[in-house]
């Protein structure tokens, strides 16, 4: 028993070693060009004059961020010329970063003027910011054993969400001062710092599975895990599964896109009160609510606690009709984003437990990667189109549409209760 203690692994050690601090530059580096295709790329098209229902639509390029798993498996079995030389993680991760670089200049080139181009330059930020966060997840996953993922994951975290600070606050500031092609060439400049932490990153030491073929690797990848979801659940009960997880989280992925900024300036908000009260103040509110979500795990399990949070953080969308009467009140856009990130950070930790509870550890990357994608898809999907239903029916009304997915979900989610405990814990025995 001694040597088992002996043996156990250190905190400090786990958040010391290397691979910790070089997923906080990771994070960095996922962070920060998500924002950039969505909420800061609406601020910019707001200015310029473009009409709500185009704004959502193009700033919906973050809808490839859901459809990464297409191309996921490329990552897995090709390396890329010239680039294969860090070893195929970094390589892939080096090449997608350069291309973030590129297209976020292509975009400041381009500008809202040349629109056409300057869309393609858009949805290039989101593909290749999509496929660094593939690579990103696969290193993190090989870096490291299992007993130091959890401090991986939250280096990770804390970089991700000062990316989400520096694309979300600081560049909506900076627009109130300087151009916003020159505030997109500073956020290319910004992504040089996780590109420095990836040339002076170690390569996983993994062997690679042969494959004969693209046909082969999707086999491996992509089929076999989806059949074996189905296997393991049946065809009746991985059905209703999937129906809840296409639903629960759609009211807090609605307002994720191109919505959210042209409503806060319509209702009289500069750009640096929006900045530094949603971008700045709320992301900080919203770690508070991962800590919350993650204590509600350990006390509740993952499956109360997300019935839970379905409701009480879908149900928290109705408090921007407070902003509609209030238009101008810091106050009370304070008192709405505070309320909002909390709720949202403490959905997170469930969200992740219950689909990680999901996933069989032999597909545990692409099952994981697949869920999560559909998690978040029909959110993405109604987002694309929320500019149109805004126009058509008012700011307020949109919002009670992404809260009217909650009927179906809890519906889905007291139906599959009783059955969900016992086989989860069946297929982790």
């Amino acid at each position: 028993m001694s040597e088992a203690k002996a043996k156990k692994p250190s905190v400090w050690q786990a958040f010391t070693q290397p691979a910790a601090w070089t997923m906080f530059f990771f994070g960095f580096s996922s962070g920060l060009p998500f924002l950039l295709v969505a909420g800061t790329l609406a601020f910019w098209l707001k200015d310029e004059g473009i009409v709500l229902k185009e704004i959502t639509m193009i700033a919906s390029a973050g809808l490839l961020y859901t459809f990464k798993f297409v191309w996921a498996p490329l990552l897995d079995h090709w390396r890329l010329p010239g680039f294969g030389r860090l070893g195929r993680r970094r390589g892939w991760l080096l090449f997608s970063q350069l291309g973030v670089v590129v297209a976020l200049l292509a975009m400041a080139a381009f500008t809202p003027d040349r629109l056409q181009a300057f869309v393609l330059a858009t949805v290039a930020v989101a593909f290749f910011g999509a496929t660094q966060d593939i690579a990103v997840d696969a290193y993190r996953i090989e870096i490291a054993p299992e007993s130091a993922q959890g401090a991986l994951v939250a280096t990770y975290a804390l970089g991700y969400r000062i990316g989400l600070i520096i694309a979300g606050a600081f560049a909506a500031i900076m627009a109130d001062h300087i151009p916003w092609p020159t505030v997109y060439a500073i956020m290319a400049a910004c992504m040089l710092i996780p590109v420095v932490a990836n040339l002076l990153a170690r390569e996983p030491d993994v062997i690679q599975v042969k494959t004969q073929g693209w046909s082969h690797a999707m086999q491996l990848a992509v089929i076999d895990p989806f059949a074996d979801f189905f296997r393991r659940y049946g065809i009746a009960l991985a059905l209703t599964l999937l129906a809840f997880i296409l639903l629960f989280k759609v009211p807090e992925q609605a307002t994720i896109g191109g919505i959210m900024s042209p409503f806060y300036r319509d209702m009289g908000f500069s750009k640096t009160e929006i900045g530094s009260i949603t971008k700045i103040w709320g992301v900080w509110i919203g770690i508070i609510g991962v800590f919350i979500g993650g204590a509600m795990v350990a006390r509740w399990g993952a499956w109360k606690s997300l019935g839970v949070m379905i409701v009480v953080c879908g149900a928290c969308n109705l408090l921007y009709l407070l902003l509609i009467p209030n238009q101008g009140n810091l106050w009370m856009l304070t008192a709405v984003i505070s309320a909002e990130n909390l709720t949202l950070g403490m959905l997170g930790p469930p969200t992740v437990a219950f689909l990680s509870s999901l996933v069989n550890r032999e597909h545990t990357a692409t099952q994981y990667a697949l869920l999560s994608s559909l998690v978040n898809l029909p959110g993405k999907v109604l987002g694309f189109f929320a500019g149109g239903i805004a126009t058509a029916t008012g700011y307020g009304m949109y919002f009670v549409i992404t809260v009217l997915a909650l009927l179906p979900a809890m519906m889905l989610y007291i139906l599959l209760t009783p059955r969900l405990r016992a086989r989860v814990a069946a297929t982790q025995e």
